[in-house]
Formats: C-alpha cells, structure tokens, sequence
C-alpha cells in the first residue's frame, strides 16, 4: 500500500483582512480582486445578509468574531492570519484590494514597515465632507503626537504580521488603525503612504455616512491619540 506524504502546514504568502457587515453586495467584487495567491479572510461582524455564505463560496476564509466594532473584526482577521504579511481594506468596494500589491513588495523589499493608502476620492459621495474634515483633523493631531507626516488615516495597509501582534494593540472600535499607526510610529517603524483612488461605496456607511458616525470614530480616536507611550523593551528590561 502506498502512503501519501502528511500534507504541509499551509503557508500564505499574503492574508487580506476584510472587516465585514452586511457588505453582500459588494463582496463578489471585493473578492474577485484579491491578487492570486493571496489569501481573503472575510471577518463575519454580525452581518444578517448572508454576507459569511457568500464569502464562503467565493473561496474566502471566514472568521466570526460576534462582538461588534471595527477594531474588533480588524483584531480578529489579525489572529486568525498565518501569511508572513497582512493587509487590511474595507469590505464596501470602496478600495480595490489589487491596490496592495506594491504595499506588499515595498514590506517585503524591506523599504517600508508599515504602508498606508492615502485616500483620493473618485466621483461624487466617495468620501463626505464631514468625513474627510476629520480625517484632516485627525491627521493633524497624530502629527503633533508622533511627527509622522501623514495625510489619512486609511483602511488600506500592510504590514508584517508578527510585528502586528507585537505592537500589542488594544482599541477594539474606531480607533484601531489610528493605534495601529500610533503604536508603530512610537516602536520606531517607517510608516509611508501611497496615493490610491476612492470610490464611492457599495451599500450605506455604517460609520462616515453619518455625521453621528463620523463623530464616535473621531472620539475613539482621539482617546487613542492620548493614551502615553508603550514602554520600549529597553525601559522594561531596565525595571
């Protein structure tokens, strides 16, 4: 009788996080521009459209994570991950997740540690007023605190895994990836951004769609921008 060999470990080369909610509509899309070889895992945050079925049977990976904010559903993409680099964009078709591909290379290459897509709205209602001025407001805020030079705090990005995991992050709502983005710059990390298009979303915004939204992101994350400094390694091993 002949054995076959134990199957390998699986071993992405690339794992894309997408935070999910009722986002049925715009996940064919979304899925179908994942770069091949790359791995989707849709995070299921409650959706009551059969958004997780859909996913399912377009070949994605899909995590439930039952507790309800986007920096829980980013969290739970993130552990759920095995690739050597993870990158996160939203599940709306606002952003095209073939985007990623020089993010990925300029981590990979080692000339970036963390890479931000820096948002151009394309056509009308891709990106509200309200929402865009606090996003501006955001940004300058952030670069009082960090020095970074940034001009969005968008959902488009990439990084190394383990490193991810190593910023010990914590927000569990909107302020996830200004945490993100304010923990690496406190650990020393180049962060770089890259222009990309912005289109109009698929479906109704359940965060900058609102002026209410937009305002309980901006409170997460200007909690965020207070909280002090993580200790370095250093500090640490000095006590």
């Amino acid at each position: 009788m002949t054995h076959s060999p134990p199957p390998t470990p699986r071993t992405a080369s690339v794992d894309v996080v997408l935070p999910c909610l009722d986002e049925a509509a715009a996940l064919p899309w979304v899925l179908a521009r994942i770069p091949a070889g790359w791995r989707a895992i849709v995070v299921d945050n409650g959706s009551t459209d059969g958004s997780a079925d859909i996913a399912r049977g377009l070949g994605a990976t899909v995590v439930h994570e039952p507790r309800r904010g986007f920096g829980a559903a980013c969290h739970a993409g993130l552990l759920a991950a095995d690739a050597d680099i993870v990158c996160f964009c939203d599940c709306d078709a606002s952003l095209d997740p073939a985007l990623l591909t020089p993010f990925v290379r300029a981590v990979r290459d080692g000339e970036s540690d963390l890479v931000l897509g820096r948002r151009r709205p394309q056509g009308r209602g891709a990106w509200p007023p309200h929402a865009r001025l606090g996003n501006f407001a955001l940004a300058h805020m952030l670069r009082r605190r960090t020095g970074l030079r940034l001009h969005d705090l968008g959902p488009l990005r990439a990084a190394r895994r383990t490193e991810l995991l190593g910023l010990g992050l914590t927000d569990r709502r909107s302020g996830y990836p200004l945490q993100m983005v304010v923990r690496a710059a406190d650990a020393g990390w180049r962060v770089d951004e890259r222009e990309v298009p912005y289109q109009p979303r698929t479906g109704r915004s359940k965060v900058t769609g609102t002026w209410r939204g937009t305002w309980h992101a901006v409170r997460d994350m200007r909690t965020v921008l207070h909280q002090p400094p993580l200790p370095s390694r250093t500090e640490e091993t000095a006590r």
